[in-house]
């Protein structure tokens, strides 16, 4: 009786199945399941509406099998687009499109009791009155950082805004010209600048900005000297910029703010794992800079949002701002945050942040879980283990390379279909495309990553 429904020709539009017939289908309900119901009927209606569309004329019909078929492929594809974890095989360990830092299992083991139920968020259990949101977490960010205060914003975007409409309204913002940086999504220093309230000053060229370009302005009484951190590219050759403490000290003579944006933000040494090292949120504070700001899903290895640390009195202003209502966190950032900058101060960084632990490994170690893998599959001679080069990523050490290790893929199938045939796996791996070759480089495949990724190449062999 089922091979005969599935032969079934649908030749007209009265031949073609209800929506709640097809949903109910052993094999297209399957097909749907983690997806609401509600959504997964309108995506069956759709998909029906357009097959009737395709009947009259020279239509010669569609078996229902290969008319439930073309409806499952259809939802299965809807599914992938559901928010679920991939295998990061690019070798970009702050990959922007791939959720930027990894998150350790263990930082939501420890927050899980914290944010599940009610909880004292803007409750103080010591008095039995209102608390404040997210002390311990603003304590810990300026202890860490050895500022006199901090606090924190949805992302870096809203920090600086913030930070440019308290300090800033319609006054002039000085910035260097080589400093109108943009970044990824068409976000442009210039556009927030103008959203905030301010007025853009251009100072300096794109090459060269003196300290007396900066100097020449200060007749105009700007609102602030803004600085940032070139963070995802670089300016080589004949160049020149002002020096972060040269700024404030300019600042300090004429009674003006100086902001520091450091883009990415980093709270430790970065040359052992980077080969170089990345301008840290203590030496800003250090250099006198009056607020610093930074994103938290960078290298600070954590979730997003903004951090803004500087001087009390002016952190004060920006959390009255009532702009700050609209851009303020919510339980679960500030326990994540509180919970991974308790990992900074207690040395536990190395192993507890992700992104660090990955950093870490090294080459030698990747090259002997590639060989591994090899081994495991059996891949006679269709992949081969290469060195390579690959980026930090998220904006950060834009000319740094860091070496690696990839499985490098000789297949009789083209890098595209490779790349499409790995993305179509569970859970997906994605990997990358070099020198017309498919590759997967293991940089930012955790360990615990390996034995899934084992599995699927040893399934995908024999296609390969």
């Amino acid at each position: 009786m089922k091979d005969e429904a599935e032969k079934r020709v649908i030749r007209s539009k009265r031949d073609i199945p209800s929506v709640e017939k097809l949903a109910s289908d052993a094999e297209v309900a399957a097909s749907f399941a983690g997806l609401a119901r509600p959504y997964a009927i309108e995506l069956i209606r759709s998909f029906l509406e357009r097959e009737k569309a395709k009947i009259g004329g020279d239509f010669k019909g569609i078996t229902y099998g290969e008319l439930r078929s073309r409806l499952t492929a259809e939802l299965e594809k809807a599914l992938r687009f559901k928010i679920d974890r991939v295998i990061n095989g690019t070798g970009i360990l702050v990959h922007t499109n791939l959720g930027r830092a990894p998150l350790s299992e263990s930082l939501f083991d420890n927050i899980k009791a914290h944010i599940t139920g009610y909880g004292n968020l803007e409750f103080n259990v010591v008095t039995g009155k209102r608390g404040r949101r997210g002390e311990l977490a603003e304590k810990y960010l300026a202890l860490i950082t050895e500022a006199e205060a901090g606090t924190i914003v949805n992302n870096n975007a809203a920090a600086i805004f913030i930070i440019l409409n308290t300090l800033a309204n319609r006054k002039k913002v000085l910035i260097s010209r080589g400093e109108l940086i943009q970044i990824g999504g068409g976000f442009r220093i210039p556009d927030i600048i103008s959203k905030s309230g301010a007025r853009l000053q251009e100072v300096g060229t794109t090459n060269i900005t003196s300290y007396d370009d900066y100097a020449s302005e200060m007749i105009n009484k700007p609102g602030l000297i803004l600085k940032v951190h070139r963070s995802n590219f670089a300016i080589s050759g004949f160049m020149d910029e002002v020096s972060l403490k040269h700024l404030v000290g300019l600042g300090k003579a004429n009674e003006i703010p100086v902001v520091n944006d450091l883009g990415s933000g980093v709270l430790i040494d970065t040359t052992d794992m980077a080969g170089a090292r990345e301008p840290t949120v203590q030496q800003s504070v250090r250099d006198g800079a009056d607020v610093t700001c930074f994103s938290g899903d960078k290298l600070l290895g954590g979730v997003q949002c903004g951090l803004i640390v500087g001087k009390r009195e002016i952190i004060k202003r920006i959390k009255k701002n009532p702009i700050y209502r609209a851009v303020r966190v919510d339980k679960i950032i500030f326990s994540a945050i509180e919970q991974l900058l308790e990992y900074y101060l207690e040395g536990t960084w190395r192993e507890d942040i992700k992104l660090w632990r990955l950093a870490g490994v090294k080459d030698s170690e990747l090259y002997r879980r590639g060989q591994n893998i090899l081994q495991e599959v059996n891949a006679d001679g269709k992949i081969m283990l290469e060195g390579t080069q690959v980026r930090f990523g998220g904006g950060a050490l834009p000319e740094i390379p860091i070496k690696s290790v990839a499985l490098s893929f000789n297949s009789k199938l083209s890098p595209e279909k490779l790349a499409a045939l790995f993305r179509g796996a569970h859970p997906p791996i994605i990997g990358r495309i070099s020198d017309d070759r498919f590759m997967i480089d293991l940089k930012a495949i955790d360990e615990n990553d390996i034995k899934v990724l084992t599995r699927i190449i040893k399934t995908f062999l024999r296609q390969i």
